[in-house]
């Protein structure tokens, strides 16, 4: 049976790192890479979550007789959409309103609400926001099935509305139609004068 070393600690000491090491910059690395991946995968996290809760407003204000939405249908169901937190503030400013009150109370929940209400619609008035398409009746039905799961958001065909969509398409032709229309006359009255101008320059 082997004997036990004499004098000889078994368990080493840990070995201490010099903070200026290639070891130290490595671990602090991949500290750094970590941190990184945490942090993606939060804001991952919360995008999907406020994703979700505005696929669960809009399948909770579906009308349930309606097979397919039209797109003027769906701008209007966007306005209710950028609208739902009118009640909401109203309650703050009801509050805020009373005498007596020391400063204004819920200001951090309507700074939020403000913010979030302003950013929506510049998106909806400019390039356009992100909804569920409604549009489409496949798309609709697979929408109205969904069970708030946010594991099956792909399987949810998003579009993108702006206020513009609101117009009819016969109106934006008939807008067009006269601006060429008006075009035409114009060339049509240069083009005359260009020959009266060259008939006056023979004779």
């Amino acid at each position: 049976m082997p004997k036990a070393p004499k004098g000889k600690s078994v368990v080493r000491e840990k070995k201490v790192i010099h903070p200026y090491s290639r070891k130290a910059a490595q671990i602090t690395r991949e500290a750094h890479k970590q941190e990184k991946k945490e942090k993606l995968k939060n804001e991952k996290a919360l995008r999907l979550n406020l994703i979700g809760e505005k696929l669960h407003w809009f399948q909770n204000h579906l009308d349930p007789q309606k097979v397919q939405y039209s797109k003027k249908d769906a701008c209007e169901l966007i306005e209710r959409y950028l609208n739902r937190f009118s009640s909401e503030l109203e309650q703050i400013e009801l509050q805020n309103s009373i005498k007596d009150r020391q400063g204004r109370r819920h200001h951090s929940r309507e700074t939020v609400i403000r913010q979030t209400v302003e950013r929506e619609r510049q998106q909806y008035e400019g390039y356009g926001l992100d909804i569920p398409d409604i549009v489409n009746a496949g798309n609709l039905k697979t929408f109205r099935e969904w069970n708030f799961d946010l594991k099956k958001l792909p399987n949810i065909k998003m579009r993108k509305l702006c206020s513009n969509d609101a117009v009819p398409k016969k109106c934006k032709k008939k807008t067009v139609v006269t601006v060429d229309t008006h075009l035409g006359e114009l060339e049509l009255n240069d083009e005359s004068n260009d020959s009266d101008e060259e008939m006056t320059a023979v004779s």
